[in-house]
């Protein structure tokens, strides 16, 4: 310090405070002593009694190297003694002192002359316990240097919480240079959180004194970096030796690297979980539309805030070698998704309409090439680009649309559509993360799809076969009103194997045919086909029921594991007698006028195929003028929820009551009777004897019907 500052004057800004004991130099205890120019003791201080031992009266007036100073060392504090009061005026450095009990002891010492009035000179001995002195300068060396070197930031606050102190890493960390800070508001410095919410803490700490520790907090990053910078701020408060309350210290740990490193696990987490959620979610069923809302329904609002799924239309129809280009590329809307409500579900195209987009769309480049679109951020003249037009762009724009990714959806190396998504609150744009999930999600959407579309061809042949080998419903034959129905199974109208036949005889009899072959599909209906053209084939060669069905068994046994039910039955109208054979196939229901509805009780037979040798009866029953015979598959009945004994009920209850037309009669059953979970399709045919206009030969015992029972079953 040069002589200006060693006399400058300074005055306390506030008002002047007694300062409590237990400061630095009530811990120093340091000691002072005055001697006069001879050396002899005249001021001593009650600090020296404490350090030396001597009261007062003992000391003063006597000498103080005779009662301070080992005789081995007296020359050499004389020697000092005399350079201080006649040389350069002060003396500092430790010096063995004699203690009253007799120990010696080191004392820092401090000496400089003093000059009274008169001229008089005196030696002014400032002392303290040597050990003291040291052992303080190694706290205060250690807490500067730990303070100083320390990585965490740590800055000092007074009790009107205003910085006094930051450290070099509390510089690094904010940004904030110490003279930049310094004597400022802390609220307004430490930049982790609104000022409130910093100033209520920091108030908080200094009046009860709980330390509030690891308070996250992030702030965008300064200096041009990307992402945000996070730290773990905790507050103190800090007290003196003798607990009082100078002030609150905030420590500031930089954790940018480890909470990047955090969300990035959390991303990665994020991403197997959709990607284990998917596994299970998409592909449930093989239905087209389900298999898309199932892919809408799992990157909302994991990955997106809207998604859309598209097919090209073309995609939709039976592969061909080569597609002819064509200017505009047609899709076919089949899922639409958002995590809330917004107007850009409005924007999207109407589940099942087909939209043509120009090339220049976004959704139209991703399909044509094959290849991710990305706009990080959307800007206005984009989302032309993206919408189907103008009206949409708006809706999009009002509903704050402002990242794009466009997926496409590739499956055996064809392109089948295009995975829309869209991030309007969600506000960060889709990052190159989102781009892998996106894909492999798609990746595997892509081939449920697939298996969907193709599955779904399949049927639908199967379904025009199945229609095309079905008998339609022939006029009445002689002596029989009939009414038919075959239902596909389940809401998509899957085709299967069931059939029914009317077969009009040049006898006069009919024959009514009902059968089921195991399965579904082209296969089941190719089936069908066969065993039907049989049947008629059989019929035309005059057998008996048991007869034809024992032909069809060893037919159905040829064939490759399939299996099939049958029920076949011989009307004669001219007897009014029918006879009746089972392959393994549900009993015919029979309603007579005035009687309960029944089911017949008839030999069950074994389904064809199934078994060999196994043989077949054929019953014969009265069908008299009103009566009439149900015949119909097992999935007018089957149920996942209730028994099939339950369900031979309800179909009784049902024919109970007034006898309504036939066609009605035929759709109120298949209308009511089935169960809606059931994935089986429906055969149903119902015969009512009817009077006919002249008697028929009697053929109980004709060759048309061979190997009936000598006493036949009358109901």
């Amino acid at each position: 310090m040069d002589a200006a500052d060693a006399h400058r004057t300074v005055r306390p800004s506030g008002p002047l405070a007694s300062a409590a004991p237990g400061g630095l130099l009530d811990m120093l205890g340091v000691a002072a002593i005055v001697l006069d120019a001879g050396g002899r003791i005249t001021l001593w201080s009650p600090q020296a009694e404490r350090l030396f031992g001597w009261t007062a009266d003992e000391a003063l007036g006597r000498y103080a190297a005779r009662l301070l100073v080992a005789e081995e060392d007296a020359a050499l504090v004389l020697d000092l003694f005399a350079q201080v009061m006649t040389g350069g005026g002060s003396w500092a450095g430790v010096f063995p002192v004699r203690h009253k009990d007799g120990s010696s002891r080191p004392v820092e010492f401090r000496n400089m002359r003093l000059t009274d009035q008169a001229g008089g000179r005196y030696a002014l001995g400032i002392a303290a316990d040597e050990e003291v002195v040291r052992g303080i300068e190694r706290n205060l060396a250690l807490s500067a240097q730990l303070v100083a070197q320390s990585p965490t930031g740590v800055a000092v606050a007074d009790t009107d919480l205003r910085l006094v102190l930051v450290n070099p890493s509390f510089e690094r960390i904010t940004g904030c240079s110490a003279q930049g800070v310094l004597g400022r508001e802390a609220a307004e410095n430490l930049p982790f959180g609104e000022r409130e919410t910093v100033e209520e803490t920091m108030r908080e700490v200094l009046a009860i004194g709980t330390p509030r520790l690891d308070r996250f907090a992030t702030e965008r990053a300064r200096d041009g970096q990307n992402g945000n910078r996070a730290c773990r701020v905790s507050y103190y408060r800090l007290e003196d030796s003798v607990g009082r309350v100078i002030g609150v210290v905030a420590t500031v740990l930089d954790v940018t690297e480890q909470y990047h490193a955090d969300r990035q696990s959390a991303h990665a987490r994020r991403r197997l979980a959709v990607i284990a959620q998917a596994s299970t979610r998409i592909g449930t069923t093989l239905n087209l539309e389900q298999t898309a809302r199932e892919l809408a329904d799992t990157v909302v609002p994991d990955l997106a805030d809207i998604a859309a799924v598209d097919v090209l239309d073309a995609a939709l129809h039976p592969r061909t070698l080569h597609r002819a280009p064509t200017a505009r590329t047609a899709f076919r809307a089949l899922a639409v998704k958002a995590a809330y409500a917004t107007t850009a579900t409005d924007a999207a195209d109407p589940i099942g309409e087909i939209t043509r987009y120009e090339a220049d769309r976004l959704v139209t480049r991703c399909a044509t090439t094959g290849r991710t679109v990305h706009l990080a951020r959307v800007r206005p003249d984009d989302l032309p680009r993206i919408a189907r037009d103008d009206t949409a762009a708006t809706l999009l724009a009002d509903a704050g649309v402002h990242s794009y990714l466009a997926v496409p959806l590739i499956a055996r190396g064809e392109v089948l559509g295009a995975l829309d998504l869209k991030r309007a609150r969600n506000p960060m744009p889709f990052t190159t993360d989102d781009i892998l999930l996106a894909e492999e999600l798609a990746a595997r959407a892509a081939v449920c799809i697939d298996n969907a579309r193709w599955y779904q061809t399949q049927l639908q042949a199967a379904t025009t076969l199945q229609r095309h080998l079905l008998s339609r419903t022939p006029p009445d034959p002689p002596g029989l009103k009939v009414a038919c129905r075959y239902q596909p199974a389940g809401t998509a109208g899957h085709a299967g194997g069931d059939w029914f036949d009317v077969i009009p005889l040049t006898d006069g009899t009919t024959a009514l045919v009902v059968g089921d072959v195991m399965g579904s599909g082209i296969n089941a209906a190719a089936t069908m086909g066969q065993l039907r053209t049989a049947t008629r084939t059989l019929t035309r060669l005059g057998l008996a029921p048991d007869e034809i069905l024992r032909h069809l068994d060893v037919l159905t046994g040829e064939l490759d594991e399939m299996i099939a039910t049958c029920v076949y039955a011989r009307y004669d109208p001219g007897i009014g007698r029918c006879h009746i054979a089972l392959a393994g196939h549900p009993p015919p229901a029979l309603t007579r006028p005035g009687r309960p509805p029944l089911l017949l009780e008839l030999p069950p037979g074994a389904p064809l195929g199934a078994a060999e040798d196994v043989p077949f009866t054929t019953t014969g029953i009265d069908l008299p003028p009103g009566a009439r015979l149900f015949l119909y598959t097992d999935g007018l009945l089957e149920s996942r929820h209730q028994s099939l004994d339950s369900r031979m009920d309800a179909l009784l209850r049902h024919l109970t009551g007034t006898p309504q037309p036939l066609e009605t009669t035929c759709d109120e059953l298949i209308a009511t009777l089935p169960d809606p979970d059931s994935d089986d399709d429906i055969a149903l045919l119902i015969a009512e004897a009817d009077t006919p206009d002249t008697p028929g030969p009697d053929t109980s015992g004709a060759p048309g019907v061979p190997g009936t029972p000598d006493a036949p079953m009358t109901v």
